[in-house]
């Protein structure tokens, strides 16, 4: 692979769907090839909200120490932001099929291995070797939104509403994936939910890569560019997504200290509504200034968790707050994967959506760490200070470099 191929002439124009009134969702699946390759990523992504959970419980019921499960998924976490750039940047210089497929395979192989040290009870070392070898899994979300951004290039509404469902996507498969995995792990055995999950995973990505009518073409890549973290406003944005990662791993933390896990269930819910609806309106013209009003809408409304666990101590009433917590998630998401869309080449576009992920898979690591010191040292309802935080920090950083309107990078894809 050290030489890549020569830039393939784009196929065919897939014809789209005439713009017609009605649902944004329908049309957008009625673009040709969209249900099939759609399926394949919703089979490949739901494991993503099972593997840490699986691998936890899997870890501590046999070893009997959750700070061992903890470490080990963290060392999986740290892997995984070192490496999934890598393997985005190949996606993004030799196809998609070409390279998802080894790479969830290695991957799968690595949570198989895992299962096995477990059980056959290997030494320590080697659960953190197994659990890292699952970082070569891809950006499986980054390339199907690729994928619509090739379908729908220079229709913003078509791309916005595809960014507000796949958005919805991730918040399904993060909300269903953990009940999923610890369901399996309950009921089966300790390692069904890993198992299931590689089961999962491998068959996703085959059935996606297999709809190659879909698949962008491999651009052009210009050996002078160097990352896509060189691209006017990315270290910005980035950042961004950085403190938007301390959020939700904040939240989280001091969700399942105060009430248990199965109400976080209720943030994901709200922000999956709020993707779907958000998704339907017709997007304002800059993109910016629309990454700013999400993220002060964020801010507000993560302040409601924190008022009802400081003042009422009702469950119901906290409930309701994350509810509506949760509804600035998704909106803010989108935005922000629209941006990184139009900062970025698009002979680099996987790899500038996959960075945007490590940023905030690095903010959840550092939110869920800084929660769990305050609900430690202040209780879990001053806890709820640290998502407040977190949001507030993420809106100072867009306001300065993205309030005003700016130009795309050349080759960018065209975002909504």
């Amino acid at each position: 692979m050290s030489t890549p191929p020569a830039p393939v002439a784009a196929p065919a124009p897939i014809a789209r769907p005439a713009a017609e009134p009605g649902n944004p969702y329908r049309r957008l699946l009625a673009t040709p090839g969209a249900r099939a390759f759609t399926a394949g990523n919703l089979i490949a992504r739901l494991p993503m909200g099972m593997f840490s959970v699986s691998a936890v419980i899997m870890i501590a019921g046999a070893h009997g120490s959750y700070a061992l499960a903890g470490a080990v998924t963290a060392t999986g976490l740290a892997a995984t932001a070192v490496v999934a750039p890598w393997t985005a940047r190949l996606v993004d210089r030799y196809g998609q099929a070409r390279i998802a497929v080894p790479a969830t395979a290695v991957a799968a192989l690595g949570s198989l291995a895992l299962v096995l040290c477990v059980h056959y009870d290997a030494p320590v070392w080697t659960l953190f070797a197994s659990y890292a070898a699952t970082a070569t899994t891809p950006n499986t979300g980054g390339m199907s939104r690729a994928r619509w951004a090739h379908l729908h290039k220079g229709d913003p509404a078509a791309l916005h509403t595809a960014n507000s469902f796949e958005q919805a996507v991730d918040e399904l498969c993060f909300m269903l994936g953990p009940v999923l995995a610890a369901s399996l792990c309950g009921a089966l055995f300790p390692e069904a939910g890993t198992l299931t999950g590689a089961v999962l995973l491998m068959t996703g990505v085959v059935v996606f890569a297999a709809q190659r009518a879909t698949e962008p073409p491999v651009a052009p890549r210009d050996t002078r560019a160097g990352s896509p973290l060189r691209a006017r406003g990315m270290p910005a944005l980035l950042t961004v997504f950085l403190a938007t990662g301390a959020v939700f791993g904040a939240m989280e933390v001091v969700s399942i200290a105060h009430a248990g896990g199965a109400i976080l269930a209720l943030q994901a819910g709200g922000s999956c509504v709020a993707g779907l609806l958000y998704g339907s309106l017709r997007p304002a013209a800059s993109v910016e200034r629309r990454l700013v009003l999400c993220l002060t809408g964020m801010t507000a409304l993560m302040s409601l968790p924190l008022i009802a666990a400081s003042t009422t101590g009702s469950l119901p009433v906290l409930a309701g707050c994350l509810l509506l917590a949760g509804a600035a998630t998704a909106p803010t998401m989108v935005t922000g994967m629209t941006l990184i869309q139009r900062l970025t080449p698009q002979a680099q576009l996987n790899e500038g959506m996959t960075l945007a992920v490590t940023a905030l898979l690095g903010g959840i690591a550092a939110g869920s760490a800084t929660g769990g010191w305050l609900v430690e040292h202040a209780g879990t309802a001053t806890g709820y200070a640290a998502p407040l935080c977190a949001a507030a920090l993420a809106l100072v950083i867009a306001a300065v470099p993205f309030a005003a309107p700016r130009r795309p990078a050349p080759g960018a894809t065209d975002g909504a």
